[in-house]
């Protein structure tokens, strides 16, 4: 039986696997053109492809308390504008108040007293709206947030709700109409009260939604960071490759005419037989 095998000279040999080498790097560099990536898989590189997997996998754990956090200043914020809200109504329950010491009608001051009590029950109708997202931290019974920073749940604020409806604020409705300045007295001393525990209150939430925004300013760099060091270890630049690539294909082209010359000198050499 015939050997059917084909014997190469060292030459040719060589030509070829240096042109087979040259097609190989070609494709590996055309592959991370299109995909933008140095480290597609474990294969390519198996210790930057687990960290950047790593750093990728913390930066998205992090994106999803990011959006808790910034839903968390919407709640505080919803408070403090409901607070705000609620000191100007006070405000005008007082002014309703003073005035009505200084008028000494009967029927004048009844009308006062149901102004300021229509007042009053529009505070608690506005304590009880302040709500986001199901959160209420000024209601008659306020609830409390929970903020976590950090994926293992070791970081977190809780801000604490207050009480800022008239039950909270220790605002009773008008006594006795106001027939007598001692009820109006009673009145203006609780709502001078209330104005400074709603004072407070707005100091406190102001403070927490500024530590909150500072938290979020935190993480969105920190998921940045983290999201950049992730692409440096896999992207590829592509600047770099494209000049890669026209290397590469010159020497592909250049191989095979070096393997078309050995072929050629070999036929000469079998001619002269």
């Amino acid at each position: 039986m015939a050997d059917s095998s084909i014997n190469l000279s060292a030459p040719t040999r060589t030509n070829l696997l240096a042109l087979q080498n040259t097609t190989d790097l070609i494709g590996r560099t055309q592959k991370r053109l299109s995909t933008g990536l140095k480290v597609n898989s474990a294969i390519d590189d198996a210790i930057a492809f687990f960290q950047a997997r790593s750093l990728t996998d913390r930066a998205g754990d992090l994106s999803v308390l990011k959006g808790s956090i910034d839903q968390s200043i919407s709640s505080v914020e919803t408070a403090s504008d409901g607070i705000q809200a609620i000191s100007d109504i006070v405000e005008q329950m007082k002014g309703i108040a003073l005035s009505s010491k200084s008028d000494a009608n009967v029927q004048n001051r009844s009308k006062a007293a149901i102004q300021f009590n229509d007042l009053r029950s529009q505070l608690d109708n506005l304590a009880n709206d302040a709500s986001y997202k199901g959160t209420n931290l000024i209601k008659g019974s306020p609830a409390n947030l929970k903020v976590t920073f950090s994926e293992d749940g070791s970081s977190t604020l809780t801000i604490s709700g207050v009480s800022s409806d008239s039950s909270g604020l220790a605002l009773t409705a008008a006594a006795n109409n106001w027939n007598v300045d001692g009820n109006i007295d009673t009145a203006i001393n609780k709502l001078d009260s209330a104005l400074s525990t709603l004072r407070s209150t707005a100091s406190t939430m102001g403070s927490n939604a500024s530590v909150l925004s500072l938290r979020l300013d935190f993480t969105k760099n920190l998921i940045n960071s983290l999201e950049e060091g992730s692409a440096k270890l896999v992207n590829a630049d592509l600047n770099s490759e494209s000049a890669n690539l026209l290397t590469l294909q010159t020497r592909q082209q250049l191989g095979t005419i070096g393997l078309s010359i050995a072929q050629q000198s070999e036929q000469s050499i079998l001619r002269l037989f």
